[in-house]
């Protein structure tokens, strides 16, 4: 999940985090190659189920997906992903 979209979408708590195991990141300020390097590792040592990417709809946040795409193809693990996006006014633009 983009850091962001906690203070942008005020349900992000109930709908996305709640029960499940989340990170967290900024694609734009951190190091996507590392979230790339870190995802590959956490597919390759767990048994993931399904991820669920939930991002902001600025073009930076594209790289939150792109760094679960590569991990999977990395770690040879392809699991069911979907992507929401939400609008910078907190709406969910999917």
């Amino acid at each position: 999940m983009a850091d962001c979209v906690a203070y942008a979408y005020e349900n992000a708590h109930q709908e996305f985090i709640k029960d499940r195991i989340t990170i967290i990141g900024c694609p734009k300020l951190d190091d996507n190659k590392y979230y790339t390097e870190k995802l590959t590792e956490i597919f390759q040592r767990n048994n993931i189920k399904s991820i669920t990417v939930v991002r902001m709809e600025v073009p930076c946040c594209g790289g939150l997906f792109s760094a679960v795409k590569t991990a999977m193809l990395k770690s040879e693990t392809i699991v069911p992903y979907k992507e929401i996006v939400i609008g910078i006014n907190g709406e969910i633009k999917q």
